[in-house]
């Protein structure tokens, strides 16, 4: 009997030095329901298919990485309530690849109060970009300003004049952002009468997007091309409305939408183009094939698509940065290992670069467009040439 009640107080004080392992508590809020829940689930399974790379090697220092991933919905409230639970009760070091700008605006001054990183988040929005740079924020995509500036940039080097570029964006901080993107860009090509650019909006997590195609119809111009700041689902409803009464309209989408996603949500529709921040998936660079190879083994029924691959890169930076720590892992040496990430390559074709001043990984934008039920690598001398309807 004695010996049992030993044995019994052992089990108990040993059990959880033995049977578990420290882990490195990486927090992520995104929509795992409503409008945008896709864009999220494939965040996230980006992330965690690297992160399962990295702990089938043994983790950082024997340490495995764990992901922490709450449901905001796309919603600013709950994502604020996420990312304060994620800080103060689940303890992570920092919160990583968040998706939506509504969400941004209220999770980057959490970041700052909290003293927590957000790095990766999936959004271009100027409320992840400060100037001065904020050391709590760490963005690896392009701005939606550098998305509109080569969309602007290409249509009109293609011949289509300012008053025949409509706009179409969601009704919050990302509509705004891409919104204030292409304004910015028409500016700084000599066109100041922007206030005369016809221009639909919607809400947020809602398909009413009748009345901005009415207000497209209503325009005193009929428009050439469309740039389109909205999600998905919403996206591709205005797309097909809109197609039936101007069919040789040029739709062209900012990086949030998901190329993916649209496509799934359009079927065989053709005349879209779709800025990402990742090399399209034909490409032949090492980060796009060791994605394709992991991804299979990590899920085999996961589609590989532009928004995963983004996952699994802002993943790679991240644990990179991790291996530049030395000692301990703490919030801060996380930041400071990024930091010291200064043009180093990845497999991506570009170089990363990271310091205390420059909080963008990348400035690059690769374009893609529908192409025969594909999504395949896009160039403007595409549309000069009429090989997209025009």
């Amino acid at each position: 009997m004695m010996n049992r009640v030993l044995l019994f107080i052992v089990v108990l004080f040993v059990s959880p030095l033995t049977w578990s392992v420290e882990t490195i508590k990486i927090g992520m809020t995104t929509a795992l329901t409503g409008p945008t829940a896709e864009l999220g689930f494939n965040m996230r399974t980006g992330i965690q298919c690297y992160f399962d790379i990295v702990n089938k090697q043994g983790g950082v220092g024997g340490r495995m990485l764990e992901l922490i991933v709450l449901d905001d919905g796309y919603e600013p409230v709950r994502a604020a309530f996420n990312m304060r639970q994620l800080v103060d009760q689940e303890n992570v070091l920092a919160v990583i690849g968040n998706v939506g700008t509504p969400t941004a605006i209220v999770t980057a001054p959490i970041a700052q109060e909290k003293k927590t990183l957000l790095f990766g988040a999936f959004s271009g929005g100027g409320v992840l970009r400060p100037t001065p740079a904020n050391r709590y924020i760490i963005n690896y995509r392009p701005s939606y300003v550098e998305e509109a500036a080569e969309m602007v940039k290409g249509l009109l080097q293609a011949g289509i004049k300012p008053l025949e570029v409509a706009l179409f964006t969601q009704r919050d901080g990302y509509g705004e952002a891409g919104y204030r993107g292409v304004i910015k860009a028409f500016h700084q090509f000599g066109f100041e009468n922007t206030d005369q650019l016809a221009h639909g909006r919607y809400t947020r997590n809602t398909l009413n997007v009748e009345n901005a195609v009415a207000e497209l119809l209503d325009g005193s111009t009929t428009p050439k091309a469309v740039i389109m700041a909205g999600n998905y689902v919403a996206s591709a409803k205005f797309i097909k409305l809109l197609q039936r009464e101007i069919p040789d309209v040029i739709f062209l989408n900012l990086s949030f939408v998901g190329g993916y996603s649209l496509k799934q949500a359009l079927g065989d529709v053709e005349s879209v183009i779709v800025m990402q921040s990742v090399p399209p998936l034909e490409s032949n660079l090492p980060i796009v094939e060791l994605y394709l190879s992991s991804l299979q083994q990590f899920d085999v029924d996961s589609e590989p698509n532009s928004i995963s691959l983004e996952g699994f890169i802002i993943a790679k930076i991240f644990h990179q940065g991790l291996l530049n720590i030395e000692g301990n892992i703490t919030k801060e040496r996380i930041i400071d290992g990024l930091e010291s990430l200064h043009g180093i390559d990845i497999g991506l074709g570009v170089d990363i670069y990271v310091d205390e001043n420059q909080h963008q990984a990348i400035h690059n934008v690769w374009m893609t467009h529908f192409k025969a039920g594909k999504i395949t690598s896009f160039t403007w001398p595409m549309l000069q040439k009429k090989t997209i309807r025009l």
